[in-house]
């Protein structure tokens, strides 16, 4: 999609959630504006395929005033109204009914009809729990269209409603309705609420330039000789997934390098994130099946699929990503003695989980996998339980790349992060060290990688390429004198080193200077003399 449509897009809708929401806060608002787009791209593309399947069948838009062309067909061929449907299950792996189509809805809308919520709260239903070949139970559940902040009253709800489906239909009409115009103004809208969360946004959005170094990371390792480039990953996984945006990342990455993914992992606890990732999913095209989102606790490893003890039949995964809470504060229990997630290097503090995610990933990582995870940069440094699992990771050879990202980069938090790259078989016999602290473009709110920025990273990782004051190879035996300290300025200075002064030269110079000066004193002071002025003070007599 073109950026500028997509920047004018998001805008235009940005400008009527301002307008609409009234009473509203925005984190609940969020949930209604995405739903309605999703609507909107379910059934445009349903009806493009409907349209191409029927083929002159399909009824011309001036034959129909009230109800979408597909409603009319489907009125005159009940009895091939099945058949078709199981058809388009084949094509475009889900079924809308013509009641549910954002056509119908936005004509109940302008109408101002007062069926409008009851229709919506069916299709939602109808959505969740027949569209697909999969269940998607629950996700429409964050959204409420029984609640007072829409009206008190079913009518007040109802006419509130149309104000915003009308709304959004009149802003989206100004714009091509095809699916990747959709999908990139959903992502829009994720970032542009995720500015104004604050705090919040931490739990569903990773910023889209950080999201680009990490899906690079992943999808240039098991290098092939002639592009560097992986042509096939058959697995990916975040375990953090928050709206789903780094995983579509490393989908959109692959793709456009001509490689092909297979399936798409994600597990989320937040309930409202675990639907928006859902939502972003299918928005951005990525079968039902070509996906499975978990929605469950990471840390207490709660997901069925996940906890299978054989390990011939234990899932792992091509690439791991993810940016999961910072220094979250968890409970272990007995973990040190029955899960298998860290019985090799140890179990995480209870005041930080960190290296809790981390081992996490990196357990269900295949051995010729890559995973990489962003973290404050405590785990680098910090000692106790964290010391011991960092030194084993480094003396089993897991940690492959330190990258030191610059401060305020994420809407959530203004510390500096960096990146892990880890391997479970990685070939050099050192440590690649990336301070990439000052290379950033300041902004108003956050500060800003430019391209420029992130190709030089990726190009720096990829090639293992040391750069002065940048990026430096280290061997096990600097780590290890440094007590296994990952500090990245302990190995990688941006300090600029003080010029060698040439003392002689200076001394010579300073001479010259003090004879210039004695020279223009001696001229001054004689015309001074000749208009009848004492001498500057300090003026030889």
């Amino acid at each position: 999609m073109n950026d500028k449509v997509q920047r004018e897009l998001g805008k235009t809708l940005w400008n009527i959630a301002d307008q609409l929401r009234g009473s509203m806060n925005a984190d609940d608002f969020r949930d209604y504006m995405l739903s309605f787009l999703f609507l909107r791209y379910l059934s445009s593309n349903y009806e493009q395929a409907a349209r191409k399947e029927l083929g002159k069948e399909y009824p011309k838009l001036e034959d129909v005033a009230e109800r979408p062309p597909l409603g009319l067909w489907y009125k005159a061929n009940k009895s091939d109204v099945a058949d078709f449907e199981k058809q388009m299950r084949r094509k475009v792996h889900y079924v809308v009914k013509p009641d549910y189509l954002w056509e119908n809805i936005v004509h109940l809308a302008k109408a101002q009809d007062g069926k409008l919520l009851d229709t919506l709260q069916k299709g939602f239903k109808y959505i969740e729990e027949e569209s697909f070949q999969s269940n998607f139970q629950g996700l429409f559940s964050e959204i409420n269209l029984a609640s007072d902040k829409l009206g008190r009253k079913y009518e007040e709800r109802n006419a509130k409603l149309c104000s915003i489906i009308s709304e959004l239909a009149r802003g989206m009409a100004l714009f091509s309705a095809d699916t990747d115009t959709l999908g990139d103004a959903y992502e829009y809208l994720i970032g542009q609420f995720a500015a104004g969360s604050g705090k919040k946004a931490g739990e569903f959005y990773t910023p889209q330039q950080i999201s680009s170094i990490l899906s690079a990371i992943v999808t240039l390792d098991g290098q092939e000789p002639k592009t560097g480039k992986r042509s096939k990953l058959e697995s990916v996984f975040d375990f953090a997934c928050g709206s789903g945006s780094l995983l579509l990342n490393v989908r959109h990455r692959m793709r456009e390098a001509g490689g092909t993914i297979g399936k798409i992992y994600g597990m989320e606890k937040n309930i409202t994130t675990y639907n928006l990732a859902r939502m972003n999913m299918l928005l951005h095209g990525v079968k039902d099946s070509e996906f499975e989102i978990y929605h469950g606790d990471t840390l207490s490893n709660d997901w069925d699929f996940l906890r299978e003890t054989n390990p011939a039949k234990m899932p792992r995964f091509d690439a791991v990503v993810a940016n999961p809470p910072f220094s979250y504060r968890w409970e272990p229990g007995d973990a040190e003695s029955e899960d298998m997630r860290f019985k090799n290097h140890g179990v995480a503090p209870k005041s930080a989980a960190d290296f809790a995610f981390l081992l996490h990933g990196l357990h269900y990582l295949k051995d010729d996998g890559v995973m990489a995870i962003i973290l404050p940069h405590g785990v680098l440094f910090r000692g106790g339980a964290e010391e011991r699992i960092r030194r084993k990771l480094l003396e089993d050879g897991h940690i492959d790349t330190v990258i030191g990202l610059p401060a305020n980069l994420f809407y959530s938090t203004g510390i500096p992060v960096c990146i892990l790259v880890l391997k479970k078989c990685k070939k050099p016999d050192d440590v690649l060290f990336i301070n990439a602290a000052l290379g950033f473009e300041k902004g108003k709110r956050q500060n800003q990688l430019r391209p420029e920025h992130i190709e030089r990273i990726i190009d720096i990782y990829q090639r293992r390429r040391e750069e002065p004051r940048y990026s430096r190879r280290v061997n096990m035996e600097e780590v290890e004198k440094n007590d296994f300290n990952l500090n990245i300025s302990r190995y990688v200075s941006t300090a600029v080193a003080e010029e060698e002064v040439d003392l002689a030269a200076v001394h010579s110079r300073l001479v010259e200077i003090e004879k210039e000066i004695a020279t223009a004193r001696t001229k001054h002071n004689s015309f001074l003399g000749e208009l009848g002025l004492p001498p500057l003070p300090g003026a030889r007599k």
